[in-house]
């Protein structure tokens, strides 16, 4: 976000006939058997992980920290703006260096803008975490996002980009998960078109498809083990299949990859800024695919067609 110092064909055989014609006689392709037998097989396999993955909720453990997990997903969800708006502050000489001297622009400005853009990232994150005005923290976070992207002159770089889209995504999942849906109308019938509920499920769409933007760049640079695993996964989040064992399994990549990559805590300062930056990026990120294990996929997905139909 703001300034960061440093860098088969078919088989015949002729048999006789009466009349001495040959004729040929086909045989089942095995092939065939045997690639639809593994297909089935993996099918069956994928199913029984699913439904361990599934059945996680059951363990005492995991009830008693349910409860906690949104609060745990949304504060990781925001973690990343905590940290770049006391990093602002606590390195306030260099960062009105960098814009004053460096991109030119009007020193009281530049005062106006890091004062006002850390404030409202800090009091914003609060309010998510609080789940109180949401829609206005919501849309003060985002609005940081893309005005230190332009103020900082960093949408030149591709992954900065995506990162920061997919941080946007563990925004609107953090604000779907905060609207309240309406059980019943008048008379205690149920609402046929809850528009709160279809509003959540494209909030979860667009969630799901911006968060899995930043495996874009993430995936291809990993073994090809990693690559296969990850694909399937965010294949499977972005359309919102098995989407609890996808979100779960996306997560560990990445929080495996945050703790022995991003491990900023490892090294000096001349490199310690950018790892840290990393690291609370992918934090947030993992704190919306932790979010969407506990709320569901939502009404656009194909989890969801899956219960009606």
């Amino acid at each position: 976000m703001s300034y960061r110092g440093g860098n088969n064909n078919f088989a015949g055989a002729p048999i006789g006939s009466p009349m001495g014609a040959p004729q040929y006689t086909s045989y089942p392709n095995q092939g065939s058997k045997s690639s639809k037998g593994f297909l089935s097989q993996l099918k069956d396999n994928f199913e029984r992980l699913n439904d361990k993955v599934e059945g996680l909720t059951d363990y005492p453990f995991v009830r008693k920290i349910q409860p906690y997990i949104p609060t745990i997903a949304r504060f990781f969800i925001v973690a990343t703006f905590y940290e770049d708006s006391i990093r602002i502050l606590t390195q306030w000489t260099d960062q009105v260096f960098y814009l004053y001297e460096w991109k030119r622009y009007p020193y009281y400005f530049v005062i106006f803008f890091l004062f006002s853009v850390s404030i409202v990232m800090f009091v914003g994150a609060t309010l998510l975490i609080l789940r109180k005005q949401t829609i206005y923290a919501t849309g003060a976070l985002c609005s940081c996002i893309i005005l230190q992207g332009i103020i900082y002159g960093l949408f030149a770089g591709s992954s900065f980009v995506l990162r920061n889209f997919s941080v946007i995504g563990g925004l609107l999942i953090a604000f779907s998960d905060s609207i309240v849906q309406n059980k019943t109308t008048f008379g205690m019938l149920p609402e046929l078109h809850d528009q709160k509920k279809q509003f959540k499920g494209y909030l979860l769409l667009a969630g799901r498809i911006l968060i899995v933007l930043m495996f874009i760049g993430f995936t291809f640079s990993k073994s090809w083990l990693t690559v296969f695993i990850t694909l399937i996964g965010t294949v499977c989040f972005a359309i919102g299949y098995k989407t609890k064992m996808a979100s779960l399994m996306l997560g560990l990549i990445l929080t495996f990859y945050n703790i022995t990559v991003n491990n900023y805590w490892l090294h000096d300062q001349t490199k310690r800024d950018f790892l840290k930056y990393e690291f609370y990026q992918n934090l947030s990120i993992i704190g919306g695919l932790l979010l969407i294990t506990n709320t569901g996929a939502g009404e656009m997905s194909i989890d969801s067609k899956k219960k009606v139909y």
